[in-house]
């Protein structure tokens, strides 16, 4: 596409380049580069490269801070307009247009905005799959599920890239049969279901399983505790929000993610183990252990009261105490939240297999990887090229033996204590 075909108009319209859509949000030249230049702003914000800015000037803005990036028109593609979409789509000659009407064979056509659209509404409830993504959509009119919810059948709704409020969510929220539920780029902030208080259980959403929620503006950790409050959510989806760019380690954060939300089991398109599920309670308690006890919390049930705030932020704590037990008071004071990597842990390796073997006791960080300590492992039992099968046992778990069957993982990533005992056998 040459300069001059780049439309007046071409600001606000949608492009494709490299198989990425995305936004026209500038039109012009960007010093000190000739030539005209399209600032856009991609769907997927990993495409880009800044926020509209370039050596201190802004030319546009992102939603997110890498979501957009300059690209020459010729590499872009502006696609076909809607009368020619159809024609090609149909293969047939436009016979009439007439304002905004055009006769396809037998069938006149007419071109409407989404406010026409929503004349229709009332023949929505009888979809199963309802997609409403870029329609520029602020609120909805909720439908009235309560004398009519047998007639309600939708399964999937994708509301991806409108301006959702937390009004235009609980709008949607009685939809008894709604199972997906695509909530990405809408802006989103907040999400509170006040019919239930932390802890408890919401009637709102009753068979929602799967929420997408990438790319909001979510920051707060109050709006993962509301969807502890869904009876039905397994699958979680909120990559690229501010909450999550906060924290330097990713991992931190979806263990923490993992901890609060109990029945979860994928988040972001990864599937959340047994393992890793313990590991992030266990260590989802310790790091919170010392504010815990602050706020009147005590390994004695009968004196355990933490105050309202307390269980207000952290309203599954006490649930996961009684699943593991109350941390250690000692142990808590001495750890450094998320640094590990500074501790040495005192660990004795066995091998029930042998008992010839006497036990080895030795001091590992806890963010030593487990392919690494199967190389210490050869070189101390003196097995070159055996497969090494590690295991744990603790005293919190007395008669449990947990798995360590990742190579790539630290000790910490399995919830391994000073104390605990390795047990080594190969084959």
């Amino acid at each position: 596409m040459k300069a001059q075909e780049v439309l007046e108009d071409a600001v606000g319209r949608r492009v494709s380049c490299d198989g990425e859509r995305g936004t026209v949000r500038y039109v012009g030249p960007v010093p000190p580069t000739a030539g005209l230049w399209l600032g856009v702003e991609w769907d997927d914000p990993e495409r880009g490269k800044h926020d509209g800015s370039h050596e201190g000037v802004r030319y546009f803005t992102c939603r997110h801070p890498t979501g957009g990036s300059f690209v020459r028109p010729k590499k872009a593609s502006f696609g076909v307009d809607y009368v020619t979409a159809l024609k090609q789509r149909y293969e047939v000659e436009l016979q009439e247009v007439i304002g905004e009407e055009l006769k396809i064979s037998s069938r006149t056509v007419m071109m409407v905005g989404f406010e026409d659209v929503l004349h229709c509404a009332p023949m929505w409830q009888h979809l199963e799959e309802l997609y409403l993504a870029d329609n520029d959509i602020t609120e909805l009119l909720r439908y009235n599920t309560e004398s009519h919810s047998h007639h309600h059948h939708h399964r999937v709704l994708d509301l991806s890239n409108n301006h959702i409020v937390q009004e235009t969510v609980l709008e949607i929220s009685h939809l008894p049969c709604l199972e997906k539920l695509n909530l990405s780029s809408s802006g989103l902030s907040v999400i509170q279901f006040s019919d239930a208080s932390a802890g408890n259980k919401t009637a709102l959403f009753p068979a929602l399983k799967t929420l997408l929620l990438d790319d909001n503006n979510i920051s707060e950790w109050c709006v993962v505790n509301e969807l502890e409050k869904l009876s039905s959510l397994l699958h979680l989806s909120c990559r690229r929000n501010p909450l999550l760019q906060r924290e330097k380690n990713p991992e931190t954060v979806r263990q923490i993610i993992i901890a609060r939300l109990s029945r979860l089991e994928l988040l972001d398109m990864r599937k959340v183990l047994s393992d890793e599920r313990r590991g992030a309670e266990l260590d989802y308690c310790k790091k919170f252990g010392l504010d815990w006890l602050k706020a009147g919390g005590h390994s004695d049930p009968e004196k355990n009261h933490p105050n309202t705030e307390f269980m207000s932020e952290h309203p599954r704590f006490l649930a996961l105490l009684q699943k593991y037990g109350a941390p250690d008071e000692g142990e808590l004071k001495e750890q450094k939240p998320f640094a590990l990597k500074n501790q040495l842990l005192t660990l004795t390796f066995v091998c029930p297999e042998d008992s010839e073997r006497k036990p080895i006791e030795k001091k590992l960080p806890g963010s030593m990887i487990v392919q690494k300590v199967k190389g210490l492992l050869h070189r101390l039992l003196k097995l070159p090229g055996m497969e090494l099968k590690l295991s744990y046992t603790c005293s919190k778990m007395a008669g449990r033996e947990i798995e360590i069957d990742n190579d790539l993982k630290p000790l910490e990533f399995y919830s391994v204590e000073d104390g605990d005992r390795i047990l080594v056998r190969w084959s």
